[in-house]
């Protein structure tokens, strides 16, 4: 694991880096609103990634890196995400498919920023299509933008409800809720077989 730190329009952002034996893309990886990069669907997924031939960069936002919870507005944590991918996609991963991902709050970075960043996929675990006990306050435009493969882990008990499928975009249900710490293991399992699907596409 190798650390730095990036320079982006609101600060710096922290970045581990994760590398793959066999570097067949890149996946970068954003924590969710309150948390960091130690939420367990992330580590599964990094574990995952690395051993199917994937590097994998954590990224830390600005306002986590600067000690507060609260998010910065969605232009804000966007803005910082692209200058992270610039850099990283120019200095660690050149010449590599880039895969946007992350939980909850971080998967909605990665799909706003999917088409200007230039991803050839999205990986969404615990995707938050509405506020718990609002879902007349749908997100699934921020899904439904998407014109690349992309996979959604969701818990079976996520209060802030369900994805639909659709053509390019798998919807993989797990047991537990928005944390998605109760199985571990079946979120490896989806995004694994989702990796062996999704790479072949790049080769």
């Amino acid at each position: 694991m190798t650390g730095l730190q990036v320079a982006t329009p609101h600060g710096p952002a922290r970045v581990e880096l994760h590398c793959a034996e066999e570097g067949r893309a890149a996946l970068l990886l954003g924590h969710g609103a309150g948390g960091g990069v130690r939420a367990p669907d992330l580590v599964a997924a990094t574990r995952t990634a690395t051993a199917a031939g994937v590097h994998v960069a954590l990224v830390e936002q600005p306002y986590r890196v600067a000690g507060r919870r609260a998010p910065a507005p969605a232009r804000q944590l966007d803005a910082a995400w692209l200058a992270v991918v610039e850099e990283l996609g120019g200095q660690h991963f050149a010449n590599l498919p880039l895969i946007f991902g992350g939980r909850s709050s971080g998967a909605r970075v990665a799909c706003r920023t999917a088409d200007p960043g230039g991803a050839s996929a999205v990986l969404c675990l615990a995707f938050p299509v509405h506020p718990p006990g609002k879902p007349e306050k749908s997100r699934m435009s921020e899904l439904d933008g998407l014109d690349v493969p992309a996979l959604v882990v969701q818990g079976e008990r996520d209060a802030f409800g369900q994805p639909t499928p659709s053509h390019e975009r798998e919807v993989v249900l797990v047991p537990g809720d928005h944390a998605l710490k109760a199985d571990a293991e079946a979120v490896s399992h989806a995004v694994g077989e989702w990796f062996a699907r999704v790479l072949r596409l790049f080769d």
